[in-house]
Formats: structure tokens, sequence, C-alpha cells
């Protein structure tokens, strides 16, 4: 399994399939990322700002940075070096810039690992978590998600753009919901997004825990104003 171009059994695709689904219970459209606030402050209000500000957080904020760890994740895993990857679980719990994304990131993750381990346990996962849990460290979701699917067989160059577009999937379907837009400009959106989730997948694949980073300031302003927000329908 040291060669990431190996083959992939067509199961693990299934289940790969399954883990991302809307289906799969981690709660995802229970959260907004900041976009609740961003459309009540109407600095998205149409399909295109709501793709501007997407394509910003993929590229420059909290997408860059799950990109990452889910690359340091998988390769972690891939060796079987449960020290190393409870090093990046502990650095992507702490790496979140307001309480309601690390409240995002703790809850899917715990959601998501507990389901994967009862239908599709893994040892290492079980592992790492155990770990985490016994020093208090919530997981992160694209780590549980990046040591499931190396451990599966999956290769990182498939499983990681795949990631990332559910990640934006689910944004794109909160931004439905809030601006609102009509389902043919969701998936416009997502179809636009398409080449920020490959060059994201690209830089997150041949980067390391020593490139994480962000810049999307905005986003993190509006997760900050969202937690005092009056109307909410969103979690984050």
């Amino acid at each position: 399994m040291r060669n990431e171009e190996f083959q992939c059994a067509p199961h693990a695709l299934l289940r790969l399939q399954s883990w991302l689904s809307p289906a799969f219970p981690t709660g995802a459209y229970s959260y907004s990322h900041s976009l609740e606030s961003a459309v009540e402050a109407l600095y998205i209000k149409d399909r295109e700002s709501l793709v501007d500000w997407l394509e910003a957080d993929l590229c420059y904020g909290s997408g860059r940075n799950e990109a990452i760890f889910f690359s340091e994740a998988w390769r972690s895993a891939r060796e079987a070096d449960a020290a190393r990857l409870f090093e990046v679980a502990e650095l992507a719990a702490a790496f979140r810039g307001t309480s309601e994304f690390a409240l995002e990131s703790s809850q899917q993750a715990s959601a998501c690992r507990t389901t994967l381990q009862q239908v599709w346990p893994e040892v290492l996962l079980e592992s790492v978590s155990q770990l985490l849990s016994e020093n208090h460290i919530p997981a992160a979701l694209g780590v549980v998600l990046g040591i499931r699917s190396v451990r599966e067989g999956i290769p990182l160059s498939f499983a990681l753009p795949a990631f990332l577009q559910s990640y934006i999937a689910n944004l794109v379907t909160a931004g439905v919901r809030l601006v609102p837009l009509g389902q043919t400009d969701g998936q416009l959106a997502i179809a636009a997004l398409e080449e920020a989730v490959l060059a994201a997948s690209d830089r997150g694949r041949n980067s390391t825990i020593d490139d994480l980073g962000s810049a999307a300031f905005m986003v993190d302003l509006t997760s900050m104003a969202h937690e005092t927000q009056y109307t909410r329908l969103f979690r984050s």
C-alpha cells in the first residue's frame, strides 16, 4: 500500500460514496460554515457571490487546511504511524478559528467515526480515536475520513477531491436554502467550483502541516457574528 496509485476495489468506491453521501449521519446539513451570517449581511445574495465566497474558503480558508489535514492523515495511516496520526489530529482539533467551527468539525467527526466503527470497523481508526479520547481531544472529520480512505485502499488522488467536493456540495445546499436559490442554480454553483476543488486537491496532496494557514478573514468574522445572530437556522 506504499504506492498511492494502487488499484481501488469497487466496494471501496461504494463505501467512499456512502461516507460522503448526505444520507451518512454526520449532521452536516445543520451547519452552514458561517454562510447564514454572510447572507444576513448581504455578502452573499446570488449564485455568483455564493461561488466567489466558497471558492475563497476552499482555496485560502478552512477548505485549504482541511485538504492538508486529510492528506497528512492519509499518508500517516498508510504507514500505520499512530504517533504521527495523533499529532495531525491534535493540530486539526486546535486549528479552528471560532467556537462554532470547532463544534462543526468535532460533532461531524464524532458522528462519522461512530457510524464507521459500527458498520465498517477498523483497528487503526479505533486506536487513534481511543488515544484522542484519553487526552480529551476531539477528532476532525478530514482526519477520520483520511484514515479510513487509505485503510480501505482508496488513493489520495481520488479520495481527497471527493472529500472536498462533498464539503462544497453541503455548503452549496445551505446557500440554496438561505439566499434562497433554485436547485438548478445550486447545481450550476457546484459545477462552477469544480476547478477550484481540483486545484485545492492538488495543492493539498503536495502540502504538509508546515503549509497550514488561512487568509479567508471574512469567513472567520462572519462565523463570529453568527454566534450572536438573533435568528438562525444553522448551528454554524
